[in-house]
């Protein structure tokens, strides 16, 4: 079990939580327009990444795999970020946080679980109360950004969460899949949206965002990302 410490934003104040993920799971393919996934779909398969049975998807992940960290350790230079929007599920309430599946694409075409388990995922410290958010839910917007060959922040994906699964959809979804049929304790990462640039950035920064701009506010998170190579070639 993962213990993160949160706080909630409620209004013009916040509060402190303790959230004990018990399970933790990626969702995958999780837009609303299916047969704009399964176009996806084909097109990963051309870069050698398997397709799913069904659609949408969901892997179980370590659970202690979840970092509120600054700055991220991988292992070679092909993994890049997803911004996803993250569900807590707690006894008495379901928390909207803001995170990134951080994969390696490159283990990724060979086994899509496994990639996820060499890779933290990222999230931010503030979270909002789903129940507060979902009337705005479908306004609300995903974004994420790299840093280009010069250093310069550019934005990587932008998109309306009214493009991907509803938060109510997405907890019924996992509820079937998990063998107990229990959401308290999940820890969900909801999938992502579509990258602007044609090719995933290998870069060594990245950005997510989650804006409410009917409340006017957002939350987010940054990490960097360091390549573990002080053995050289040793391999």
């Amino acid at each position: 079990m993962n213990t993160l410490n949160l706080m909630v934003g409620e209004g013009s104040g916040e509060r402190k939580i303790r959230f004990s993920a018990r399970r933790v799971v990626n969702a995958g393919y999780t837009g609303r327009n299916q047969e704009a996934v399964r176009k996806h779909i084909e097109e990963l398969k051309k870069e050698g990444i398997p397709a799913p049975e069904s659609t949408p998807t969901v892997y179980e992940v370590i659970s202690k795999l979840v970092y509120l960290d600054d700055e991220i350790e991988v292992i070679g230079r092909r993994t890049s970020g997803e911004a996803e929007f993250v569900l807590l599920c707690s006894r008495d309430e379901v928390y909207v946080g803001i995170g990134s599946d951080h994969t390696d694409r490159e283990l990724e075409t060979v086994s899509i679980i496994k990639s996820k388990q060499v890779c933290p995922n990222v999230m931010g410290r503030k979270v909002w109360k789903l129940s507060e958010v979902r009337p705005r839910w479908d306004k609300m917007i995903l974004r994420s950004w790299v840093k280009d060959g010069a250093g310069n922040r550019t934005i990587y994906q932008q998109s309306p969460l009214a493009t991907m699964m509803t938060p109510d959809d997405l907890l019924a979804f996992v509820r079937g899949q998990v063998d107990d049929g229990k959401l308290e304790g999940l820890l969900i990462f909801s999938g992502t949206v579509p990258l602007i640039p044609d090719s995933p950035n290998f870069g060594d920064y990245f950005e997510v965002e989650l804006e409410d701009p009917g409340a006017k506010r957002k939350i987010g998170c940054k990490y960097s990302v360091r390549v573990l190579e002080y053995l050289g070639g040793n391999r």
